[in-house]
């Protein structure tokens, strides 16, 4: 198994346990109210258009309460879907699919609801350089799992935390005493010298030159309008990889990635995030 799917599986496992422990706590007290031999097939649906993902979420969480459930999927994680489809059908244990039923949509929703955001930006750049990137303003124990969804709908993921990349903001750098004294700081630390990104903020043009002065190779551009952002490309050149922060919006992300930026940071892919609307029918009752 590659790195990246043992991620993805520990993410999983650990979501899904999580939130039945949060959702069923001592018991389903609506659901024991069904024989208990009763199985039964459902039907998830999707209401809206958009891009599918959360799959394994969904099995995972089927799986916890009904190890030998059947589940069968009419699309795959990336793919669009389309209003009043079905998204897969489901066979098992009905107190099971029952019990089941909130936390597994929950997941398809939320992550669905990502990725088809992502999607939206991803599409209004097409044809420029620029990448659409997530940031850390994620759900608190969540953030694994809205950052996959971010990569399903095309985007790329910045940090994951604290730990695995420097992000020099206006309080480390007040707290240095300079963009230069900041970036030497992080250059003579071992984790960052153990090729973990450094990267520098800064809020005026004055600040992107003494930031490339002090050899900055990645800089985040803090709210800048575009004029600004256009005149900071030209005095970048090539010595840095320049992000775009900061009030974008899908009415303005394509003027944003026009000025020639290499990323365009985006809080609202995993903060405001509008849920897929998705249900769950029983389509066969097979009643003892």
């Amino acid at each position: 198994m590659s790195d990246a799917l043992h991620a993805i599986e520990e993410t999983v496992t650990r979501d899904v346990t999580r939130a039945l422990e949060e959702d069923v706590g001592t018991g389903d007290l609506t659901a024991r109210l069904i024989p208990p031999g009763r199985t039964a097939t459902a039907r998830l649906m999707t209401r809206q258009d958009g891009v599918l993902c959360g799959t394994e979420w969904l099995n995972r969480t089927f799986e916890e309460l009904d190890p030998d459930v059947e589940i069968f999927w009419h699309h795959q994680d990336g793919e669009d879907v389309v209003a009043g489809s079905s998204l897969c059908e489901i066979e098992g244990m009905a107190r099971a699919m029952l019990t089941a039923e909130r936390t597994a949509i929950n997941f398809v929703q939320l992550l669905s609801g990502v990725a088809t955001h992502t999607r939206q930006f991803v599409n209004l750049v097409k044809g420029t350089r620029a990448k659409i990137v997530d940031t850390r303003k994620t759900l608190p124990g969540l953030r694994m799992a809205e950052k996959y969804a971010v990569r399903v709908g095309g985007g790329t993921n910045h940090r994951i935390g604290l730990f695995d990349g420097i992000l020099l903001k206006e309080n480390h750098i007040m707290a240095a005493g300079s963009i230069r004294a900041a970036l030497e700081q992080a250059s003579h630390d071992a984790d960052a010298s153990d090729g973990v990104f450094v990267q520098v903020e800064v809020e005026t043009l004055e600040q992107l030159r003494e930031a490339l002065d002090a050899g900055a190779r990645m800089i985040l551009l803090d709210n800048f309008d575009l004029a600004r952002m256009r005149e900071g490309v030209k005095i970048a050149g090539d010595r840095a990889e320049l992000e775009a922060s900061g009030g974008v919006s899908l009415k303005n992300v394509r003027e944003i990635a026009e000025t020639g930026v290499h990323r365009i940071s985006i809080g609202a892919l995993t903060k405001d995030v509008r849920a897929m609307d998705l249900s769950m029918r029983f389509v066969h009752n097979h009643g003892k």
